[in-house]
């Protein structure tokens, strides 16, 4: 079943977990133990992550193949195209295919930063390329990303918008949107987006707090703002104590979710990070 197909189908918002390849035999151990605990929250589908440039190209697959064989929910597989040759994309698209993946997140990904990298000339530099690519020579669902405080490339957030409609126009069936930490965000984006006539659903991005350093980074390279209510929070706790910032994590992003769901978002997606102890913490605390 496609993602296309369980979000027509849902009658409550559908819950889903994104995962990147282990880098590491540990790691990979580590990553057995939280698809577990995913699995027993009985998500609606699980995404797996696409490094820049197809560096995780063969890790992604593997990962990607050893969820199928688990017989869970669906698969999703991100495929990202900046600076590939076309005919790579192909293969790597026609490789899912062939394990009944059905359903491929599109995105145009960052450019690799290992210094031998060479764009190829016939590279497709946007996500809109690659959705009409892939669409024109595979019957396969696709999605792609939306940024609710808008991408940090885009010139403003209308701009951006038009950049989301063009990806449905050209196959999105649905978005996936970067995280926020301020609903009012994700709530403006979703009404600008319904006013640009973006008419497939916009699933909401969820990233829960692991450590201070973590979020710092990874909301300055994703673009997300971290408020003031954010921050006024973590001032109350030893943000040196890791247990303390996990649990301010889901105290914090608990009632935002409820919040979301309350008021009818089509999905929440969650960032994972390769853990599952916040996610499942947060999704027990919501009627989902």
């Amino acid at each position: 079943m496609s993602v296309k197909q369980i979000l027509d189908n849902k009658t409550k918002p559908c819950v889903s977990f994104e995962l990147f390849p282990a880098r590491d035999e540990k790691a990979a151990k580590r990553q057995d133990k939280a698809i577990q605990g995913m699995l027993n929250l009985k998500p609606d589908f699980m995404s797996v992550t696409f490094g820049a440039g197809g560096s995780t190209r063969d890790g992604s697959y593997e990962l990607v193949k050893k969820l199928k064989s688990l017989n869970g929910p669906e698969v999703v597989a991100y495929v990202s195209a900046y600076g590939l040759d076309p005919a790579v994309i192909d293969s790597v698209v026609q490789s899912y295919v062939d394990i009944n993946v059905g359903t491929i997140f599109c995105i145009r990904g960052d450019k690799p930063s290992r210094p031998d990298f060479v764009k190829h000339p016939e590279s497709l530099d946007y996500a809109s390329d690659l959705l009409s690519h892939i669409g024109s020579r595979f019957e396969v669902c696709k999605g792609a990303a939306g940024y609710p405080e808008g991408h940090k490339d885009a010139a403003n957030l209308d701009k951006d918008i038009e950049f989301v409609k063009r990806k449905v126009d050209c196959g999105a069936d649905f978005i996936i949107s970067q995280y926020f930490y301020d609903n009012d965000y994700f709530f403006r984006f979703v009404d600008k987006c319904h006013a640009a006539g973006v008419n497939v659903p916009i699933l909401a991005g969820v990233m829960p707090i692991y450590t201070v350093n973590m979020m710092r980074n990874l909301a300055e390279t994703c673009g997300a703002s971290i408020t003031q209510e954010l921050e006024d929070g973590l001032g109350k706790i030893d943000t040196a104590d890791s247990k303390a910032v996990a649990a301010f994590g889901i105290d914090f992003l608990a009632p935002k979710c409820r919040e979301l769901v309350e008021k009818g978002v089509d999905g929440l997606h969650f960032y994972t990070m390769n853990k599952s102890k916040s996610v499942a913490s947060i999704l027990g605390q919501l009627n989902i």
